[in-house]
């Protein structure tokens, strides 16, 4: 691709290992939340294309490389360190919004399923804090960032650690970038972690956690969702709080408006990575519009197409008519509080 992506997402790319409640099983599939927002993007930005930030090791199946870029998506900022690097990822679904990430054998015994080799010696994700020194296999630096992304005008940083997180925002705003979104890391949305937040917030065009990362936060402080977003509008301009059954509260700290927006209808089969997909269609929503409760529609009817199937591609093989028909309907939805 010639000229540089106008929108840059930063982020992880997965081998996903999905077991439905059904016991549909999808093994070692492509996943990632820097792959799920650029989707929700691409949903709405067509003609604008996207490039992914993200670090893989020696071990990631390049056909998949090869599969991102036949999708129209910039793969010049995916790093693929010279040695393996674990990035599966396994989730045992209990319902639409729930699920778990550990003793991945005894799920696929429930389920009366062989346990995929791929996933052999798999250990799920650690519990304990981010850490503010030490970085992470999966960390990103300004050097992983290509020079020509800097000329991208909307960026969203999805979850992956607090260094990241701390890191990048700045040097994204040396580039051309005007729109920047951030989707926090559970690691760090913690009450320890209280001082730090406001360096990550400042400078975001909008901040999009999900409730429960929020209530992390704010915990023993308020229960109020409402005065924790007023509170964190000191920092930020634009707060939306994705909540688990896909809606979002949405509010302005400078007009001090709030609203609600209900979720799409959709004929949910999977939420797997909608919350990304929600945030790439925020993003585009808002690069467009410069309107939040435009953007949040946008990324609501993002989330409720990608919800309809399984896998990061699913969206983007939709009629094209109906993100637009979709947006038309949610808009006489919308409930300003």
């Amino acid at each position: 691709m010639n000229s540089p992506p106008r929108a840059v997402f930063i982020g992880r790319l997965q081998r996903d290992f999905i077991l439905l409640p059904d016991g549909r099983a999808y093994e070692d599939q492509i996943g990632g939340n820097a792959l799920y927002s650029a989707v929700g993007w691409c949903l709405w930005q067509q003609n604008q294309s996207a490039g992914i930030v993200a670090k893989v090791g020696e071990d990631y199946p390049t056909d998949w490389l090869d599969e991102i870029a036949q999708w129209g998506l910039d793969i010049q900022g995916i790093r693929v360190e010279r040695r393996p690097l674990d990035v599966r990822a396994f989730f045992a679904y209990h319902g639409l919004e729930t699920y778990s990430q550990e003793d991945a054998i005894l799920h696929y015994a429930h389920h009366r399923l062989p346990f995929p080799k791929a996933l052999m010696g798999y250990q799920p994700p650690p519990s304990h804090p981010d850490s503010r020194t030490q970085s992470q296999p999966i960390s990103l630096r300004s050097t992983d960032l290509p020079k020509s992304y800097l000329d991208a005008t909307a960026a969203h940083i999805a979850p992956i650690d607090y260094l990241t997180h701390n890191l990048l925002p700045a040097l994204l705003r040396q580039g051309s970038i005007t729109t920047m979104t951030l989707a926090p890391s559970p690691g760090y949305m913690l009450p320890t972690f209280w001082s730090d937040i406001p360096q990550i917030l400042r400078g975001l065009t909008a901040f999009l956690p999900h409730e429960t990362d929020l209530r992390n936060l704010f915990k023993d402080r308020t229960s109020d969702l409402w005065e924790m977003m007023e509170g964190l509008g000191e920092y930020v301009e634009i707060i939306v709080v994705r909540k688990s059954e896909q809606s979002q509260w949405v509010y302005d700290a400078r007009s001090r408006s709030r609203w609600f927006i209900p979720p799409y209808p959709a004929r949910t089969v999977c939420l797997h990575g909608t919350d990304d997909v929600f945030c790439g269609g925020f993003l585009a929503g808002f690069s467009q519009t410069y309107d939040p409760i435009e953007a949040a529609l946008y990324g609501n009817v993002a989330a409720s197409i990608a919800s309809e199937g399984v896998g990061p591609f699913y969206a983007l093989s939709c009629e094209p008519r109906l993100p637009s028909a979709r947006l038309e309907s949610l808009r006489q939805a919308v409930r300003k509080l």
